[in-house]
């Protein structure tokens, strides 16, 4: 008997991208990237792993490969809605855990995901689970394409941000020079919801503070819910965001070939 008999790991998958275009029908050493990202998902404590599609290629691409994939509509504003689609499609019951993991995520640790479903899991005071890790250099605590958090003390997400987080006031009073004590995490863009909040989540209204910081999270803070966080021990491995990742990780799989 599995020992999470409802969690389902759902990956969305867009063949638009702007900056490596087909990225899911990628290459990375024989295999298109969104069949590495299932398979490599199908390693950890889920009961299946189903990748939801904008286009009928990637459709195709994964049964090639025995993936199961579905077809959802092109016109969703974001991944979260497609996985609220695919929900409906797969007639998941309301208490399913589901875990979010990118597309574009080939190297994604199989026990990070397990981490976030069992986390979910423990926490009903929680709708979702995500995950962090402890930053260790300035330039990341100041570079706003790395997303920061700040918990409180059940290790729950009090904030999200692009801007350096927490402020230390006194230490950077004359310039971000060290790293404050405790230092800051690092937001890993990995979810686990039950499936009943997932369907919910695309009804509920965007917030300023969403739109400001082009950070979707913060829409669920916003309206009251809470996120748990699971504190990773170290960072997990980067994802495929543009051609040089995409050769980075093509030449790390090629060696384990």
């Amino acid at each position: 008997m599995p020992t999470h008999p409802s969690l389902v790991v759902l990956v969305p998958a867009r063949l638009a991208s702007t900056r490596l275009p087909n990225k899911p029908l990628a290459d990375i050493a024989g295999l298109p990237m969104v069949v590495r990202v299932a398979q490599r998902a199908a390693s950890s404590r889920a009961e299946r792993v189903v990748v939801a599609a904008d286009d009928p290629r990637i459709v195709a691409a994964c049964a090639q490969h025995g993936v199961q994939a579905l077809l959802t509509r092109t016109d969703h504003a974001s991944g979260s809605d497609r996985l609220a689609e695919a929900c409906d499609l797969l007639g998941l019951a309301d208490d399913t855990l589901v875990v979010n993991v990118q597309g574009d995520e080939p190297l994604i640790d199989p026990a990070l995901i397990d981490a976030c479903a069992t986390l979910l899991a423990q926490r009903s005071d929680c709708v979702m689970s995500t995950a962090a890790y402890a930053i260790d250099n300035v330039s990341d605590l100041l570079n706003p394409n790395v997303v920061k958090l700040v918990t409180d003390a059940a290790d729950r997400a009090l904030y999200f941000s692009r801007a350096p987080l927490p402020w230390w006031r006194d230490g950077n009073a004359h310039g971000v020079t060290r790293l404050p004590q405790p230092a800051p995490l690092r937001h890993v863009g990995l979810y686990a919801y039950r499936a009943g909040f997932l369907r919910r989540f695309p009804m509920l209204v965007a917030s300023p503070l969403e739109q400001i910081e082009a950070l979707e999270q913060l829409r669920v803070l916003w309206h009251g819910e809470r996120i748990a966080v699971h504190r990773a021990a170290q960072a997990p491995a980067a994802g495929v965001d543009t051609p040089e990742d995409l050769e980075r990780v093509r030449r790390l799989l090629a060696a384990e070939a």
